[in-house]
């Protein structure tokens, strides 16, 4: 591509779209990346991408259009096109309400309010007023960050000018950070999440997960402003819900965490309708897995990911995985690689640009360091644990996620979560304890028995603590650093529990 004065000139010597101006200085030359035929400009006069979609609906690949320039009008140009495209199309619906929007009606409705002149934007909520902020976000040039529902807005200072998007960690190892990515970076990760897991326009996405977290918004929103997936925003999550959600389509996509998965299996809720399901957040265990798969018919497929980059890898197989440790092979466009500490490193388009307002060498030029062991074999990725996460017992080390996937094979098992805390001895390293939410009335001796038959006799739990309940934030997170400092603030207070018999620490089968 080319700029004549401030107009944007495709390579066939036609405007991109009539009207855009540009404020580029006259000597910038954007060149043209070079991309398959399916990815060129819709209305490329040389090159027209072939029709496909359903009922006439075009599809996103024909809208796309790459740019090698980094500039704000990207994304709602992209969005523009498709919508003006797709106008009469099914957009958006809120079963809670009965609203619904097509593409050209959320179009319109996007263009009504003005801008009211701040830099950023906070997109909360499970409603379609937050489709329409972010889209509001993008047409200002504004840079959009989305929060939970009562979450405080960060104060920061304005990220790098190519920067349009900032998206909150789940803090599972620690404090929330902000990651900050480009507009092609973050146009990348729906691409590619699209390409992979074979999204489609006639299996709309329900949306019972967050919006604001980067699975909800890479899986749920950029799908739908950028590819015309249509998006349902389901009424709650709860397995009465996703029955009655399900009576309302004849086919659905439906993006989970394991622990909703869980519960809509137990409950028998799982819509027959489903065409494609999809686990993210947290492991989803092969147990589970193969559960839905029996009582349902249906595969869940893994997909693994991380707020820094979006989509890592994802369990093409129609049927239930064998290993319990793989979490499937690359996304679509995405390098893999194991660095000589053994963890993961991600490359590709989709990678963030920064950490922000605090940068680190883990996220910086197109590659995120992750902190999860792993290893490549088959073309699959397999992984073992979290090098921040390994236990250290007496000079031995282990990820709690091997202890956890044994003791999650106990029927009486809803939910554990493994952790190291400080030894009486500095020299021994850590001690291993371990939370469990239970089914029924198993007691404590009852699961350090099964322990002691399946585990090494250096990994079974010292420490152990039943809990009503253990579930997951939202995002299907289960945060190691704050269970832990409740573990400790248990242990340090006597109304909590009585002396352990084994070892004299303060423990035991209480519940709380």
């Amino acid at each position: 591509m080319r700029i004549a004065g401030r107009r944007l000139i495709r390579p066939d010597g036609h405007p991109a779209r009539r009207g855009i101006k540009l404020v580029l200085p006259v000597q910038f030359v954007a060149e043209r990346k070079s991309v398959p035929r399916e990815m060129e400009w819709a209305n490329n006069r040389r090159h027209p991408a072939p029709r496909c979609g359903v009922r006439g609906r075009k599809s996103s690949l024909q809208l796309k259009g790459e740019c090698s320039y980094q500039n704000r009008v990207m994304l709602y140009e992209r969005w523009r096109e498709l919508a003006g495209a797709n106008r009469q199309e099914l957009a958006l619906l809120e079963l809670s309400t009965g609203r619904r929007w097509t593409f050209g009606q959320l179009r319109s409705a996007t263009e009504q309010r003005r801008n009211d002149g701040h830099w950023l934007v906070h997109p909360q909520g499970q409603s379609a007023e937050f489709v329409l902020e972010v889209l509001r976000g993008w047409r200002n040039g504004r840079v959009v960050c989305p929060l939970e529902p009562g979450q405080t807005p960060p104060k920061i200072p304005r990220p790098p000018k190519t920067c349009l998007h900032l998206k909150t960690t789940s803090a599972t190892t620690g404090k929330p950070r902000l990651v900050a990515f480009t507009t092609s970076q973050l146009a990348a990760d729906a691409d590619h999440i699209v390409a992979t897991m074979g999204l489609r326009a006639d299996w709309p996405n329900l949306g019972v997960i967050s919006l604001a977290h980067s699975y909800g918004f890479s899986n749920l929103v950029l799908p739908l402003l950028l590819h015309g997936i249509p998006l349902v925003l389901g009424h709650g999550n709860l397995p009465e819900a996703i029955r009655q959600a399900g009576k309302s389509g004849r086919a659905w996509t439906l993006p989970a965490v394991p622990a909703l998965w869980r519960a809509w299996q137990e409950a028998a809720a799982i819509p027959p309708n489903l065409r494609l399901a999809i686990s993210a957040g947290a492991p989803l265990s092969a147990a589970l897995e193969q559960a839905v798969y029996r009582s349902a018919g249906l595969k869940v497929h893994n997909f693994y990911g991380a707020t820094e980059c979006g989509g890592i890898a994802y369990d093409r197989e129609p049927t239930p995985r064998s290993a319990e440790e793989s979490v499937g092979s690359a996304m679509h466009n995405v390098r893999l690689a194991v660095n000589a500490a053994g963890c993961l490193e991600v490359r590709g388009p989709n990678v963030g640009h920064t950490y922000w307002p605090e940068p680190e060498s883990s996220l910086a030029d197109g590659c995120f360091r992750t902190s999860d062991l792993a290893e490549l074999r088959d073309g699959q990725v397999f992984l073992r644990g979290r090098a921040t996460d390994l236990l250290n017992i007496a000079g031995r080390k282990v990820a709690p996620e091997t202890i956890e996937r044994v003791l999650a094979l106990h029927p009486a098992v809803k939910n554990c979560l493994v952790l190291g805390l400080p030894g009486q001895q500095a020299d021994r390293g850590e001690i291993i304890a371990v939370i469990i939410s239970r089914r029924g009335g198993a007691s404590v001796e009852t699961f350090r028995t099964y322990a002691q038959r399946h585990l090494p006799a250096w990994q079974v739990p010292r420490e152990w603590w039943l809990v009503d309940r253990l579930e997951p934030d939202p995002r299907g997170k289960l945060s190691r650093s704050r269970w832990r400092e409740k573990f400790l603030a248990r242990l340090s207070s006597p109304q909590k529990s009585g002396k352990s018999k084994s070892h004299g620490r303060r423990a035991g089968p209480c519940s709380e």
